[in-house]
């Protein structure tokens, strides 16, 4: 028999916790683990990503140049004797260069070691030597040490990427170039140096001259346009739908919309702006200014967003504050609401600021991957920008242009945390004066 009225055995609460106690212990280490497991392989690739960019990028700064001792005859160099650029252009300038490399050789005679021994220097030495007379006209019917950059092909063997252990037929240098190479490098003519075509050259097919000024002053006036126009018209918007706006279900609508645009993928925001602005305006193609617009409406609704969310976040004692003072709705929001918001507001730009910087495939529909050598002068002039030229460089086979393109890169980069400082300067400011 079963004493149903026996008492049962009271249950030790404070013993059970403890006995759990490693447990949750053990639990709480393992999740502790897992998140710094997390965060140092996040670093660990971030650091990885960046290595493999300077490892890439810092010698895309440099390239191999070769002194030549030019004789700058004025007869020769300026045949019309008005140093005008038609003059200087049909002038011997590609001659006097190759006579003066022909001579640092020695023993070059037959035309098939003249064009070995050409091939050595840029097809564009002879725009170098025209632009270094221009700025030094005193220098003329004169010998003067000059620096060329040597073609891409003798830049790989420099560096290495080119063996001379290389069967002759499977390389793109012949022995003989080789040979010419090691002749000059024997007399300390060929010197590994910063590049200045990789700031103050533009667009080219030629890897040696190729530079990103045309592609980063596309890139700056981008942005000038892009900010001018998401900025203020974000800041607006993001004011009248949270302080001004009727709740009703019209601007529920409007919101729904926006935190849907902010999600469509960039590139559709590039076909509306082939279809509108190109097609439908008539505006022209691969100018700044279409760039521009396509971006700040890209970018409208992360500024919207991340506004909205700054003024959410402001206090609700502070507007009963100016109320109580006597404040106006209007005088509320942008005396009190506003300079305490601005901060969010301004973060929230340079997110969106940050991703036009990189976007390439709104860039890519409106035409801005042309191939355009002359630096923009102005917002409708033709122009590429600096992500659009990345993507062409990455496409092309020479091992130079490896090298620039994470170069361009490390700028792009830097631009990047320019942008960054400067608004976070800003936004400090803005808090102490508040």
């Amino acid at each position: 028999m079963i004493d149903n009225n026996k008492k049962s055995k009271p249950i030790d609460v404070s013993q059970k916790i403890r006995n759990s106690l490693p447990k949750r212990h053990f639990q709480e280490k393992k999740f502790k683990l897992y998140g710094q497991s997390a965060v140092t392989l996040a670093i660990f690739f971030l650091f990885f990503l960046f290595y493999l960019i300077f490892t890439n990028g810092i010698p895309g700064l440099f390239q191999h140049y070769v002194t030549l001792n030019v004789y700058l005859d004025s007869s020769r160099l300026d045949p019309g004797g008005d140093f005008s650029d038609q003059s200087l252009f049909s002038g011997d300038a590609s001659k006097l260069i190759h006579e003066s490399l022909y001579a640092e050789i020695g023993g070059i005679g037959t035309r098939s070691e003249k064009k070995i021994a050409k091939s050595l220097v840029s097809s564009a030495s002879d725009v170098r030597l025209i632009n270094h007379i221009k700025e030094n006209r005193k220098l003329l019917d004169s010998t003067h040490s000059i620096q060329f950059a040597v073609d891409d092909d003798v830049d790989s063997f420099l560096r290495g990427y080119i063996s001379r252990d290389t069967p002759e037929e499977e390389r793109r240098l012949s022995n003989l170039a080789i040979q010419y190479i090691d002749e000059l490098s024997s007399k300390g003519l060929i010197t590994y140096e910063f590049s200045d075509y990789l700031f103050s050259g533009s667009a080219s097919r030629e890897a040696e001259i190729a530079g990103i000024k045309g592609a980063l002053i596309g890139s700056i006036l981008t942005m000038l346009i892009c900010l001018s126009i998401a900025f203020p018209l974000g800041i607006m918007t993001a004011i009248y739908l949270e302080e001004i706006a009727p709740k009703n279900w019209f601007t529920e609508l409007i919101e729904i919309n926006i935190n849907n645009l902010a999600a469509v993928p960039s590139v559709v925001f590039g076909i509306m702006g082939l279809a509108i602005f190109i097609v439908a305006f008539g505006l022209p193609r691969s100018i700044p200014l279409v760039g521009g617009i396509v971006l700040a409406l890209m970018t409208l609704p992360t500024v919207i967003i991340s506004s909205r969310a700054a003024i959410k976040a402001v206090p609700p004692s502070i507007r009963e504050a100016a109320y109580g003072i006597g404040a106006s709705k209007m005088q509320m929001i942008f005396h009190h609401v506003i300079p305490l918001a601005m901060p969010g507001m301004l973060t929230g730009t340079i997110i969106g600021m940050a991703q036009a910087l990189g976007e390439t495939a709104p860039l890519l529909m409106i035409g801005m991957v042309a191939f355009i050598v002359d630096v923009p002068g102005g917002f409708a002039e033709p122009s590429t920008a600096l992500p659009v030229q990345i993507f062409m460089w990455a496409d092309f086979a020479e091992r130079m242009f490896v090298h620039k393109t994470s170069a361009a890169i490390i700028v792009l980069l830097v631009f990047l945390l320019l942008m960054n400082f400067f608004a976070v300067m800003l936004r400090k400011k803005l808090e102490k004066r508040w």
